[in-house]
């Protein structure tokens, strides 16, 4: 999910090259046609995945087949003060967030079962520490935390994994172009520059299921997977999250 733009199509386009078959979700339909374009065989729908009419519509059209690997990467993040979030906006976010990653793993669950996969879901700093003017984000981060947690216990008899992987760098994304000050924007990378770590993902480390990991150690060469609670120095926590 949230393929069309960002570290959502850093990953689509470093999968695609190595060979996977891809199913694309994201409600941006000409960013989303532009990665379609270039991951030739890949599968997608334009889906606004705050809307649960619209995202449950979407799945039952486009998921004809298991699916082995579910990225959930999309998310709404908008720097405010309590005072200026409505009640429209936090839900959106726990929306997109949670209740569509619910969703999804309902969709997949099945066949899951039967033959093994893994859940991967993008999390950051917001999803383990509090940050200001980022209530509806850090909810909605922690909510995914726990349920990833949740689905690593339900899954280990049928061989599936979950697990939550936050960044670990600062990423050069329309998300970061609107929040991150100068000074951050100095140190981003390329997206694609943590995919490798989802593409490993994709195998089914199962002894890794519950963790939650460090994208950009986990994409280095020679890098030991290792739970992402191990590196916390990126930034003081009065910064965006990565």
């Amino acid at each position: 999910t949230g393929a069309a733009q960002g570290l959502g199509a850093g990953i689509a386009r470093y999968l695609h090259a190595a060979g996977a078959r891809l199913l694309l979700l994201d409600r941006d339909a000409d960013r989303l046609a532009e990665i379609v374009s270039a991951c030739p065989g890949a599968v997608s729908a334009v889906v606004d995945l705050a809307d649960a009419s619209a995202t449950q519509r979407a799945l039952a059209e486009v998921v004809t087949e298991p699916v082995d690997t579910l990225i959930h990467n999309a998310a709404i993040l908008r720097m405010e003060p309590l005072e200026d979030v409505t009640l429209a906006a936090f839900q959106a976010t726990l929306n997109v967030g949670i209740q569509a990653g619910f969703q999804l793993v309902k969709a997949l669950w099945p066949a899951m079962k039967t033959r093994g996969g893994a859940l991967v879901f993008v999390s950051s700093r917001s999803g383990i520490e509090g940050f200001a003017d980022e209530t509806a984000y850090c909810a909605t981060k922690h909510a995914l935390e726990g349920f990833s947690k949740s689905l690593a216990l339900e899954g280990e008899p049928y061989g599936i994994l979950s697990v939550t992987v936050t960044p670990g760098m600062y990423m050069h994304t329309p998300m970061s172009e609107t929040n991150y000050p100068p000074e951050l924007r100095e140190k981003w990378v390329d997206p694609i520059e943590l995919a490798p770590a989802f593409a490993f993902l994709a195998t089914r480390p199962l002894h890794l299921s519950g963790q939650r990991l460090d994208a950009w150690a986990l994409s280095r060469p020679d890098a030991a997977p290792r739970p992402d609670a191990a590196r916390r120095t990126e930034s003081p926590p009065t910064e965006p999250a990565p």
